[in-house]
């Protein structure tokens, strides 16, 4: 069966939990993605950072992107999945916690991030249908 390693795009690049959000929207637009892993000092992920806590979070609400840190933003234990664990828990994780992207974790450390797009490129029809209905309802 297909494992996450197999899927992903490897490489994901961090914002750290130290850089201010306005640094973390810079490499969001040269990386042209909608999201970022927070990693901390220890390596560790922290969570994920996406264009939208940018809006809502910080400028929304008059924050200073020069001044608010990424890790500010990172809430509780980030959502992830192993780099072997097989599709079947790929496509559970994403359904049961709603996410379209899932960061990719060998041990503790971010070697990838599985988005849904990779999922539909690597996995039949219907339960990539399956998960895209359990995405979009409530």
């Amino acid at each position: 069966m297909t494992v996450a390693r197999e899927i992903m795009t490897p490489g994901a690049e961090c914002v750290n939990e130290d850089e201010s959000v306005l640094d973390a929207a810079a490499k969001m637009a040269r990386l042209d993605v909608g999201s970022l892993p927070i990693c901390g000092t220890d390596d560790r992920l922290k969570g994920m950072l996406t264009d939208r806590d940018i809006v809502v979070k910080v400028l929304a609400t008059g924050r200073d992107p020069k001044s608010c840190l990424a890790g500010e933003l990172a809430q509780g234990e980030a959502v992830t999945i192993g780099a072997d664990d097989d599709a079947a828990e790929i496509l559970r994780t994403m359904a049961s916690y709603k996410v379209r992207r899932l960061p990719v974790i060998d041990g503790h450390r971010l070697v990838g991030i599985v988005a849904l797009a990779d999922v539909a490129r690597a996995l039949p029809d219907s339960p990539v249908g399956d998960l895209v209905d359990a995405l979009t309802t409530d």
